[in-house]
């Protein structure tokens, strides 16, 4: 759904307090519609003033969460498992915990996964190998 910025997000300037809907969305490469959604979902809740949606530093610093999340394949029910965490006031302990391990699992899973996927690349050359071998 969201188009994800390849590259990392900046600190927030210290002194801002809003955001814009067009700010964010220039700022991490996603759409109004994709900011919308995340908004539908509750994961982010921009104030409103009538039709306009004011962003905090929060919602920035989630929407950077929900994207570097999205990136590395997390779904958006483990992203909000992960960021509603922050709120539980144990000074993000069980956060980190929760995200160290989580993370520690998917880059169990992409390794495994990369290891089949060389285990084919292995296969399929030798394959080549092969037919070209017995060409006529």
């Amino acid at each position: 759904m969201a188009k994800v910025a390849a590259h990392p997000v900046s600190p927030p300037e210290p002194d801002r307090d809003t955001y814009s809907i067009t700010e964010l969305c220039g700022e991490f490469g996603v759409t109004a519609r994709a900011l919308r959604f995340y908004e539908d979902e509750g994961l982010i809740s921009p104030e409103r003033r009538g039709t306009q949606r004011i962003y905090s530093p929060r919602d920035r610093a989630r929407l950077a969460w929900i994207l570097r999340g999205k990136r590395v394949g997390f779904s958006l029910a483990e992203i909000r498992e992960m960021i509603d965490l922050y709120d539980l006031g144990d000074g993000r302990r069980q956060q980190r915990e929760v995200t160290i391990a989580r993370c520690t699992a998917k880059i169990e899973a992409l390794q495994a996964q990369k290891h089949d996927i060389d285990a084919a690349i292995a296969e399929l050359a030798e394959f080549v190998t092969l037919v070209e071998t017995h060409r006529d």
